[in-house]
Parts: C-alpha cells; structure tokens; sequence
C-alpha cells in the first residue's frame, strides 16, 4: 500500500470524482458513512457525541457524521470554529444539510462560551484535515488546547488537528487522539514515533477511492501490510531438506545476559533456518544446549565474552551479531574482525551497534546489503542527533544509500530505509512488545530469513512483518502489559500461516 503525501491524497479524491464522475459532496458522504460506521459499531446507543468542525472539508466531514448519527438515533451536538469567513462548498453544502435535519450548531471561537462536556461524551475532531500548513494558531489553537484538557475520549477524522501529514508538528498544538481513522491510505505523519500520543490507534477506512490513481502514482514511501509480506513471502518445497534453508551463525550472549542470546536463538529456528550454530563465552554452554537444543554450540575462549571468531566465516549463509554481546575492547576487536572477514550480509543489532556507533570507522566495513536495527536512541549515536523523526527518516534513507545497506529504525511503525527504491513503514505490532528482548527475537528472525536465501530488503520487509504480527497474536492471548519477547517466538508460526497462499494443510 502507498504512503502519498498530502498534495498527492488530494490528486486521488480528485481522480476518484473524476474517474466515477461522482461529486466531490458524494465522496465526502462515503467517507462520513464510513466514520459513521465505525463509531456505531464501537459506542452504544446512549453515548453522546459532541463534533468539533472547521470550515474546510474535513469540518464537512463531521457535519455529515453529525447528520447520519442524528438519523440512527444517536445524541449528537456540533460545534464549529468560528473564523468569521465562509466554509468550503462542501461544508457549507453539509451545513445546510444538518439544518434541514434539525441539528443545531454552536460556534467556538473568540470571547464564546466553550460548551459543557459530559462525562460520558465522545469528542469527534473534524477541525483541520491534509490542509493545514503550519502550527495552530489564535482561536484553533485554544479549541484543541480545551479539548485536550477536557480529558474526553476524542476520534480524529482524516488526521487529528494540528498535525501536519507531510512534515515535523513537534512544539505545537496537537490533538491527542485515543484513535484516528483516516481515508484511504496512512499518511506519513501519522507513523512516526513523535506523533503516537496524537495518533492514537490507527484505522484506515475503505471510502472507494481510485485503485487505477495509487497504481500508477509513484510514492515516498510504501505500507507495509499483509499483500506486501505475502509477495516477499516463499513457501517452503514438499522435497527440501536442513540444507536448502541455510546455516545461521548468531554471535551473541555474555556474562549475565545470555538471554538475549536465547531468544535470538529461538526465532532464529522458528524463522525457518535449516542449521543454527551459536558462538558464545563459554558461560553460555549450559544455558544454550538446555534452553535451545536444536541449536550447535560453539564457545569462545572468553569465559564471559566474545573475543574471538569461530574459523571460516564463509561456511555460514547469514551472520546475526550484537545481542548481549558488550563492548569491552575485546570484543570491539571480533566485531572489527568480523567485518574485514565477512564476504555475505551481517545482522548487526544492539551493542553492535553501540560498537559502530563509538568507532565510525568501521562503517564502511559494512558488507554491502547488512541489516542495522537501532532504536532512535541508538539511530542517534549512529548518525548524530536529530531534532524530529522526519529529520531522522530523512537521515536512514541517506545513510543507508552512502552505506548501501538497509536500516531499520525500530518503532511502533518500524521504518525501513533501502539503499534504492521507497523508503516502507511496518503496518503490525503494538505496545506490548515495548520489552527488552523484543530486538534480540527480530535479529534471530532476520539472520534466519537471510540464511534461507532471502534478499535482504525481502528479508527485512518480511521479518519486521512477522515480528509485529506474532505480537499482535500473542497480545490476544496475554496482554499489552505482560506479554514477552517469548511470547513473539511462540506465535511465529501462526504469523507465517497467515502468508501461506492458500489454506494452510
């Protein structure tokens, strides 16, 4: 699915009317219809609605939710801001609509009273939509500093107000949103990890508009849903054997923190590679063989620490690093070892990445087509600090160019920048796997995709896929606060059935 930018989701309603030779008010009807419906489907029959319009078209959106809650019996009020000029066609069409309804309106705006919200009332913010340029300002401003005061659920429509879909809204005045339901596609703005405490929860609503128009208009960046995995996707052959998906290496663990050596270990096997062998200090002898059986064992000469790398590398189709590893000078002097070595794509995650980001030099060492996962924290100790994520997007997409690799800056909406081509958002995953040891299960994951002979920016779109998917399983069954990173390995397999092209046997 393709990201377009907010100029771009303009051109798409206009090619959608066009092509349908329907009106743009009709348009605006299926998208108040959809919103309607969902509202309806997730608040019973007594819960109030209050709607909070402007006078652009998303303010005519919420004129007509307004309209078709009042027609299924819903109690419904509407208050719009107050500007002094007149409202878009559309608004204005929909006003008039809502007053042959006998739906009155209430203005908000300068030296007005701000209406009374009850307990029980659910706030739609229809107030500013893709429109909006720049911070909010005067009168919009202290309607959305209200109602984030107000401490009422609010729905956002399209986007919540204040928000900009194209460009950094940090510092200004922002709707925060319990959940958003927008049109179409995402936009881009509503994926960074800056704008989740505007956001909320996500819903992308089906309105009918052109699949011809996202078909052949190039985008930024692309979504990564459940038809895109299932295209990366390659089902296992009815005559393969342990060689054909490949032998992983995973140089991970130390003294105390062995685990995430485990889990990588575990979803490294549950990623499908036919061999997996572990190098770790020789601590991690007893926890590997009795934790992960399946897996070979090969120790290091450090009791606690990697400081060594098993003989020929090249006898591995794919090498995971980093989890739990330290960065003692010791191993700082494997991992250089281990990129003047390595001939195929490298894994590298956590204090790996620590390692490059205190020794920029090793850098272009980097075996073309290595995947790095850092977490905005340790982005930023990579590649120097940013002042908004977009400033942090811009920077993945340079550097994973400059180093002709693929970075995954990890978040609720994982971002993966390639060294060609768009940059992918991830559309799985949730708040529950905001746990230590929720990386070191994605690194076991992609280290066994690229063992199997996946691509890597097929391996990566695919594993972040999976990761967050497994989450989303687990989560049904535990919750967001005590799931674990276990638990994501548990539930691979039911995120691969879901790509199997047909019924799984």
């Amino acid at each position: 699915m393709k990201i377009f930018s907010a100029a771009q989701t303009r051109d798409w309603d206009a090619y959608s009317i066009a092509q349908t030779s329907i009106r743009s008010i009709d348009l605006m009807e299926r998208a108040a219809e959809a919103c309607t419906r969902w509202l309806l489907a997730r608040y019973g029959a007594d819960t109030p609605f209050h709607l909070f319009c402007g006078k652009g078209n998303n303010g005519g959106d919420g004129l007509a939710i307004a309209r078709l809650l009042h027609a299924r019996g819903r109690r419904v009020a509407v208050s719009v801001l107050e500007n002094g000029k007149d409202g878009s066609f559309d608004f204005e069409e929909n006003r008039r609509r809502l007053a042959q309804a006998g739906v009155p309106l209430q203005a908000v705006g300068p030296g007005l009273a701000w209406p009374l919200l009850s307990a029980e009332t659910v706030v739609v913010d229809a107030l500013f939509g893709t429109g909006l340029k720049g911070p909010l300002q005067g009168a919009a401003a202290d309607v959305v500093r209200f109602l984030n005061g107000h401490g009422r659920a609010i729905i956002s429509i399209d986007l919540p107000s204040g928000l900009d879909a194209d460009a950094s809204s940090a510092g200004g005045p922002v709707i925060r949103a319990a959940h958003t339901l927008t049109f179409g596609a995402p936009k881009t703005g509503q994926l960074l990890q800056e704008s989740g405490a505007f956001v909320g929860l996500l819903h992308v609503l089906d309105i009918g508009l052109s699949p011809a128009f996202a078909a052949q208009t190039p985008a930024d960046y692309e979504f990564v849903d459940e038809a895109l995995a299932r295209s990366r996707f390659r089902p296992r052959q009815p005559f393969a054997h342990k060689g054909t998906y490949g032998h992983a290496l995973l140089l991970a663990g130390g003294y105390g923190k062995m685990g995430a050596a485990v889990m990588a270990a575990l979803a490294c096997l549950r990623g499908g590679a036919g061999l997996l062998t572990c190098h770790s200090p020789r601590c991690g002898y007893p926890v590997l063989q009795t934790t992960v059986p399946e897996a070979m064992f090969l120790p290091d000469d450090s009791e606690e620490q990697l400081t060594t790398l098993p003989a020929d590398l090249d006898r591995y189709t794919a090498i995971g690093i980093g989890p739990g590893i330290g960065t003692s000078t010791e191993t700082t002097g494997m991992l250089k070892a281990c990129l003047e070595s390595a001939r195929r794509p490298l894994v590298l995650d956590a204090d790996a990445l620590n390692i490059l980001a205190r020794n920029p030099g090793l850098l272009p060492l980097l075996p073309e087509g290595s995947i790095l996962t850092p977490h905005p924290k340790e982005f930023d100790r990579l590649f120097g600090a940013h002042a908004s994520d977009f400033d942090r997007v811009t920077t993945a997409r340079a550097q994973a160019a400059a180093l002709q690799c693929i970075i995954l800056l990890k978040g609720h909406h994982t971002f993966i920048a390639t060294p060609a081509g768009p940059g992918y958002f991830n559309s799985t995953g949730n708040a529950g796997m905001a746990k230590g040891g929720s990386g070191d299960v994605l690194t076991g994951l992609l280290t066994a995709l690229l063992a199997q002979g996946y691509a890597p920016t097929d391996a990566a779109l695919l594993a972040v896929w999976l990761h967050g998917k497994a989450g989303d399983i687990a989560v049904e069954k535990q919750s967001y606060e005590s799931l674990l990173p276990t638990d994501l390995v548990a539930q691979l397999g039911a995120a691969f059935r879901c790509l199997y092209p047909v019924p799984f046997p």
